[in-house]
């Protein structure tokens, strides 16, 4: 029987300098973070740093973390706020 690896997902919202809201996923938080702040993770943040994390999630898969993260991306504004805020 082979030795598989569990590797953790996390989905997660960042808040750039101008205060727009990003969502993404990984499974390496801190690395992704660096890598928003560093201007190499994705378009949308290279203009927009520094950013900050404001709210993360656990998954256990990938594809969990992608079908949560894409629930989230539906929010309003408003509505993923509220989410940060931890009252949903």
């Amino acid at each position: 029987m082979k030795n598989l690896t569990f590797m953790s997902w996390f989905v997660y919202i960042i808040e750039c300098k101008d205060s727009k809201l990003y969502t993404g996923i990984t499974n390496n938080l801190e690395r992704r973070i660096k890598e928003h702040n560093s201007g190499i993770a994705s378009r949308f943040t290279r203009s927009r740093k520094p950013v900050k994390l404001v709210h993360s999630e656990h998954c256990l898969t990938k594809p969990k973390a992608l079908k949560r993260e894409a629930r989230i991306k539906s929010l309003p504004r408003n509505k993923k706020l509220t989410l940060i805020k931890g009252a949903v």
